[in-house]
């Protein structure tokens, strides 16, 4: 909380000696939000999209054949 109070103080004192107009406030700000967000998003690990849907698609088809030796060991069994 600290560093995002000292982000806004500079901020204020850039706007008071004029050294900012609104175009680069905008910006500034943007680009600050959009750092965050990185870091954040590195923090939890996140995945794509992609690779999610891939890994999806992976648990699905084990799911599927953990399911089918189930059947095969059943069947065996009443053999």
């Amino acid at each position: 909380m600290e560093k995002y109070n000292k982000l806004l103080s500079n901020i204020t004192k850039l706007i008071e000696k004029g050294l900012f107009n609104s175009k680069d406030l905008r910006k500034e700000i943007e680009n600050s939000v959009k750092f965050k967000m990185e870091i954040l998003a590195n923090k939890l690990d996140l995945v794509s999209r992609e690779e999610f849907e891939i890994q999806k698609k992976i648990i699905q088809k084990i799911q599927k054949d953990i399911v089918g030796l189930k059947i095969k060991k059943n069947k065996k069994k009443k053999l």
